[in-house]
């Protein structure tokens, strides 16, 4: 048959299957009579063959099998095949049954020659449909020109990761090898394709030109992963991930489905273990604040929290339209009135008063603060009045309406701080911290690092510049940063929270500090990209306030273990609840003036350890040297 792009007629494929029946019935009574048919067989053969065709006529034009497309024959064109062959046949059986008890105690077709004719014509019109396939797509797209892949992981979604390859995308893509850590599975073959041991893994991919990895193990440790990921980045092999399985479409895997490893898998950890009996017990049935819930760590601690069946979450900000859409994400999951949504501004007081009237908040989650460094260095009344201000507002509420506990979120930016910003949030600390002690209320305070994909963050920002050609821009090639993912951050808060007796400042376990420019490095390996003739890396000099390193403990401060691997309670200097108003509300009466350079030596006269870097404000450490 000529076999071209087009697709081959319905009515073509329906001929040439009647034929193969035609033929399957001759050859049925051939091998039945070992060649040799009787005469009397011979003469009831043409009623018989007209019996047969109209039958298996009949079945597949009920069953559509004609009308699937040849060259993307699948294992379900199979089954298909299987079921309307073998249903023509039980007409047959039926058909003798009808002969033999009703009419005149023959059969119309011997039993064994049934047998015969349903085994060779499903093996040849399923065969036939499969040679098709296999000489089309070596036509038109032959083996050589074809990606090839290897599917880390051998299992059930290994298996499925390569019939999704095969049924949507196999006409582009070439599975070549599965890689398993399981002995019992190494050395043997899926669907034809061998499987290997981990450590062969480099060896393939030194010796094959490899497109894609792609990880369908589910639950992958984290180091592993990571481990699998930097072997493919130093072969220019692009990393694929299957989704889990809860995310699968009606329970089957597309290929559309399978994504690009992001950055953030690089840098994952292994999976927090929370005390769930304990954040429930402190969450469930409770009102919660959160300020700033619009923002990246305040939308993700709505989400976790809801898991914990509060009473209500109050979703507090000024920003409508991130506010806007966490409000329509939680609508779909959960009813209207398990959240509500106040706009409003933690530094207006008749506003925030109103809010603490109207829900009487247990439990109040601060996360709403200005953050970014160069801003703030050239806004400093603002930080004043948001990130100061603002948390004392909340905290004194707080205290007058009887709220439980008060979970601030801060930085490692307040550790030596070099920047407005980082002082800021150091101020903040020690005035909710100094609150603890003659209060009710209990203040906790959670310090972390960078947080991965965050508004602003360095992460978005080079994923922007990728797509846009470059440059990236890298202040320092020397600048490193703590990491940690949304999810990550937002459960260790909710940990911190829940263990936290009042008084404390929990830091968590960053990991390893990252080297920035090894990071967008990295990130431009996972765009496909090649540094230096794809993309250029520019260095443009720190900015106004930020830290060549960061630090979560200063040279005063040490840790206290907690039952936690990941948190630690910071040791350090507490402040007298009456200095540190005094002091604060000083601070406070240079707002009107919006005096820069005063604020800003104010805010050191606060918190000795502030020394500026790359500032305007650097003149002021000088004076006071």
């Amino acid at each position: 048959m000529f076999i071209s792009k087009q697709n081959t007629p319905s009515w073509l494929v329906l001929i040439i299957d009647l034929i193969i029946c035609f033929f399957s019935i001759i050859l049925a009574y051939l091998l039945r009579f070992n060649f040799h048919i009787p005469p009397i067989e011979i003469n009831s053969l043409p009623k018989v063959v007209t019996f047969v065709l109209f039958v298996r006529g009949g079945s597949f034009m009920f069953s559509n099998i004609h009308m699937s497309i040849l060259k993307y024959t699948s294992t379900k064109d199979a089954v298909r095949i299987f079921f309307t062959i073998a249903f023509g046949s039980l007409i047959f059986v039926i058909a003798n049954f009808i002969s033999f008890y009703a009419l005149n105690a023959s059969h119309v077709i011997p039993f064994s020659i049934i047998v015969i004719d349903f085994i060779t014509t499903i093996l040849v019109i399923t065969a036939y449909r499969l040679v098709f396939k296999i000489i089309y797509l070596e036509m038109y797209i032959p083996s050589k020109a074809k990606t090839n892949v290897i599917i880390f992981g051998a299992g059930e979604s290994g298996f499925i990761t390569k019939r999704a390859l095969d049924r949507d995308a196999g006409t582009k893509y070439k599975v070549i090898a599965f890689i398993d850590e399981d002995n019992k599975k190494i050395g043997k073959t899926v669907e034809g394709t061998s499987v290997y041991a981990y450590e062969e893994l480099e060896k393939l991919l030194d010796t094959n030109n490899i497109a894609h990895v792609i990880l369908a193990v589910q639950n992958l440790n984290p180091v592993k992963k990571k481990e699998i990921i930097e072997l493919c980045l130093t072969y220019n092999t692009k990393v694929l991930n299957v989704p889990p399985v809860s995310k699968w479409i009606n329970g089957e895997l597309s290929f559309k489905q399978i994504k690009k490893i992001n950055i953030e898998d690089l840098l994952e950890r292994d999976v927090i273990k929370l005390d769930e009996k304990a954040i429930r017990k402190q969450i469930l049935g409770k009102n919660v604040l959160i300020t700033g819930a619009a923002g990246s760590i305040g939308s993700e601690l709505a989400r976790q929290i809801a898991k914990f069946s509060p009473n209500k979450i109050i979703l507090l900000d000024q920003a409508e339209t991130p506010l806007y859409h966490i409000e329509l994400e939680l609508s779909e999951k959960f009813d209207d009135a398990f959240f509500d949504v106040v706009i409003g501004d933690i530094r207006n007081r008749n506003r925030m008063e109103k809010l603490f009237q109207t829900y009487a908040p247990q439990i109040v989650y601060h996360a709403a603060a200005y953050k970014h460094v160069p801003m703030m260095e050239n806004n400093p009344s603002e930080a004043l009045l948001t990130n100061i201000e603002g948390t004392k507002l909340i905290a004194d509420l707080s205290i007058e309406f009887n709220v439980e506990k008060f979970v601030m979120i801060s930085t490692d930016k307040a550790v030596n701080p070099t920047s407005v910003m980082g002082a800021s949030k150091r101020i903040a600390e020690i005035y909710t911290q100094s609150l603890n002690i003659k209060n009710k209320t209990k203040f906790i305070t959670t310090r972390f690092g960078n947080v991965l994909g965050s508004n602003g963050s360095v992460i978005p920002l080079f994923k922007n510049q990728i797509d846009k050609g470059g440059p990236i821009t890298i202040t320092h090639p020397d600048i490193t940063r703590f990491f940690m993912t949304i999810p990550e951050a937002c459960q260790l808060v909710l940990e911190a929270g829940a263990m936290g007796k009042g008084g404390e400042i929990f830091i968590f376990d960053m990991g390893k500090s990252v080297k920035i420019v090894d990071l967008a490095k990295k990130m431009v390996k996972l765009s496909g990209l090649t540094l230096g003739r794809d993309i250029q890396i520019v260095f443009t000099g720190l900015r106004p306030g930020e830290k060549l390193y960061e630090e979560l403990l200063n040279q005063q401060e040490n840790t206290i273990a907690t039952h936690h691997p990941q948190i630690m309670i910071a040791k350090i200097k507490e402040y007298d609840y009456e200095y540190i108003n005094n002091e604060m509300n000083e601070l406070l009466k240079l707002f009107p003036i919006q005096n820069n350079i005063e604020i800003v030596r104010k805010m050191k006269h606060i918190v000795p350890e502030f020394i500026s870097n790359h500032s305007e404000y650097e003149k002021i450490d000088l004076h006071i040297v």
